[in-house]
């Protein structure tokens, strides 16, 4: 290669790098002043909005919990309960939401982890004054999943031995009422 294209290759290296530079003192400054205003809405824990009920009254509120129990439909709308492993809060959903759903919880389920936007309700006067939230929008966070429970060792042998312990409990009664009668 030649001094000259050397040269020029240094130069336009060096211009990349005055660039960069003077993007960063130009951009920087200014992307600062944007973080008051770009802020993303958090979820509220069920203890949240129990506790601060009246406050959060009628506002658009953002919740996420595990789907328990039994989707419970009435007409186009349904019954939705998710706990965030504190409390559990009902959902009043459309069934167009239903679609997302896979597992409820229960003893062999892990339900699935959902996150709902609505407005909450202190005392609903549609759902006879409970404590709910009206759902406008269902994201799917963590599919849920069957849980196998492992038997514990120890159990199937206690079992033998308590039921034979049952048995000749059961076989000593009945001979002592034997023998009492004669």
């Amino acid at each position: 290669m030649k001094k000259s294209q050397k040269s020029k290759v240094k130069s336009q290296k060096y211009n990349l790098k005055l660039k960069i530079i003077c993007f960063c003192f130009i951009v920087f400054p200014f992307s600062f002043f944007l973080f008051p205003f770009c802020y993303a809405q958090t979820a509220v824990s069920s203890t949240e909005l129990i506790e601060r009920a009246k406050e959060l009254n009628g506002q658009e509120v953002l919740y996420e919990g595990e789907l328990i129990g039994e989707v419970m439909t009435r007409g186009e709308y349904s019954w939705l309960n998710l706990n965030d492993g504190q409390n559990a809060i009902g959902i009043w959903a459309g069934n167009n939401f239903l679609n997302l759903i896979s597992f409820a919880g229960d003893y062999n389920h892990k339900g699935d982890w959902l996150q709902v936007k609505g407005v909450f309700s202190r005392a609903c006067q549609v759902h006879g004054s409970d404590l709910d939230i009206h759902a406008q929008s269902i994201n799917l966070i963590r599919r849920g999943r069957a849980v196998r429970h492992k038997l514990v060792p120890l159990k199937p042998r206690q079992a033998i031995i308590l039921s034979g312990v049952f048995l000749c409990l059961l076989i000593g009664r009945l001979l002592s009422r034997k023998l009492k009668k004669k």
